[in-house]
């Protein structure tokens, strides 16, 4: 088994942070210049065209995309074949600190979320999970998430009997009340299953595949395609001032649960979804 090396954890966070704080990902810029071909609200493709251009100017400026920069969300995927020798993520804190510090980010991070706001001044600490996984190999996931869009996310506890059709008003209510807040378009990510405290990391894992990627399960993906089109049909729109395009695309995750429970969590991503995969 190859051991996974912590220093090649934090140096590929540290390039990470660097590359997506300034780098919209393909599929998002592909899917913002997509939109705004096919929109009909003149006022809706205003907003898309803008947003594409945002991004070619952060790129080629090397500013940030978004005045807000994020927390940064880091979940590590190990494979049968490797192995975590001792805390891999003991140098992330660091590798996060210096690349917030040399691409003059913002830093959004408070020292307790109750009893002291003070700024850490450092964006950290970083939110960090390993997972084990069946795939062979090691992958990094690397997440910039704004704080409109995780505000305007969601969990709710569905009875059973609610179904198929009480997950898509669950999805569907919380864009309704929340989405005007997250910068749409956006991409939405669902968590369906397991338990309360883990059905939210379902969803933000939703939103790590990306735009061009359909879901391997064929029922998956077809669920996808119904509830970005109940997603669409809000008319919220770009920016939030109407049109046809609320959402760029709509990922789920699903999990066994226990008999009694449809635990279902919304874990919304604004139009500059900065995140990346990379292989260890």
């Amino acid at each position: 088994m190859r051991p996974i090396e912590r220093e090649l954890v934090a140096r590929t966070v540290r390039q990470a942070v660097s590359s997506l704080a300034f780098d919209l990902p393909d599929d998002i810029r592909c899917g913002l210049v997509e939109a705004a071909k096919a929109e009909d609200s003149p006022r809706a493709s205003k907003v898309l065209e803008l947003l594409v251009e945002n991004a070619r100017i952060a790129s080629e400026d090397r500013v940030a995309i978004c005045q807000d920069t994020g927390s940064v969300w880091v979940s590590l995927e190990v494979g049968p074949d490797m192995c975590v020798a001792g805390d891999v993520m003991a140098d992330v804190d660091d590798a996060v600190a210096a690349a917030y510090a040399e691409g003059r980010l913002r830093m959004s991070i408070v020292r307790d979320a109750l009893f002291d706001r003070t700024n850490t001044a450092s964006n950290t600490p970083a939110f960090c999970e390993i997972h084990p996984c069946a795939r062979p190999g090691a992958r990094l996931h690397v997440m910039l998430k704004g704080g409109g869009s995780d505000n305007a996310s969601r969990v709710v506890m569905l009875s059973p009997s609610a179904g198929r059709q009480g997950v898509i008003d669950a999805v569907v209510s919380c864009v309704r009340d929340k989405a005007a807040n997250a910068c749409p378009p956006l991409v939405v990510g669902v968590g369906v299953g397991s338990t309360f405290d883990k059905v939210a990391g379902l969803a933000k894992r939703a939103l790590m595949r990306p735009l061009d990627e359909p879901a391997c399960d064929e029922r998956t993906a077809r669920f996808e395609r119904e509830l970005l089109e109940a997603v669409n049909a809000t008319g919220l729109g770009a920016g939030a001032l109407g049109g046809s395009t609320t959402a760029l695309g709509v990922r789920v995750a699903t999990a066994p649960c226990h008999i009694a429970a449809l635990p279902v969590a919304v874990n919304m991503g604004c139009s500059a979804m900065r995140r990346g995969t990379y292989e260890l």
